[in-house]
């Protein structure tokens, strides 16, 4: 695996690790912890995208990182 996949990865598994904790009760959707969780895996899958030249998943997780961004912004007001 090179760097990009590397760096997907790890975004990718905080993504579904928000997801499954959410789903299980565990976070909450406006815990700040679930917030950051898909913010920064949004980012890196992003970046893992931008890397790979694969648009779809550009716009995605750059759609995503933003969603986040505006909950957390959102989340301190």
């Amino acid at each position: 695996m090179n760097h990009a996949d590397w760096i997907g990865f790890i975004g990718v598994f905080q993504i579904l690790l928000a997801y499954t904790l959410n789903v299980s009760g565990r976070l909450e959707k406006n815990s700040l912890t679930f917030i950051l969780l898909n913010l920064f895996g949004g980012i890196l899958a992003c970046l893992a995208s931008v890397l790979m030249k694969y648009i779809p998943f550009i716009i995605l997780e750059g759609v995503w990182s933003i969603v986040s961004l505006i909950a957390l912004i959102k989340r301190k007001n």
